[in-house]
């Protein structure tokens, strides 16, 4: 897989709720799918176009959330890199 590509997007999508018979027969009619075949991208792709307010507040959520773990991985290592450099200062001391 390279980056930027998910395995999930081509995956067919089962109707085994009510809400997903409804998207999924929505986007296929839409798509003018053969076979009933609906994928993710499918049904992303409708939503885009015709319900692009709904996907913004996902992907800035998304963003939001990855960035905020970003910040809070960036302060632990910090955190360890002084942690580790204070100890080894201490045992350099004892050495001495």
């Amino acid at each position: 897989m390279d980056i930027g590509e998910n395995p999930d997007l081509i995956k067919k999508v089962e109707s085994n709720t009510p809400m997903k018979e409804w998207l999924v027969n929505y986007v296929g009619n839409k798509h003018e799918s053969e076979g009933d075949e609906v994928t993710v991208e499918m049904i992303i792709d409708i939503m885009a176009d015709e319900f692009p307010e709904f996907l913004m507040v996902l992907a800035e959520e998304n963003w939001i959330r990855g960035y905020h773990q970003a910040m809070t991985d960036v302060e632990m290592g910090e955190e360890l890199l002084k942690n580790e450099a204070m100890a080894k200062t201490l045992e350099n001391q004892q050495n001495e």
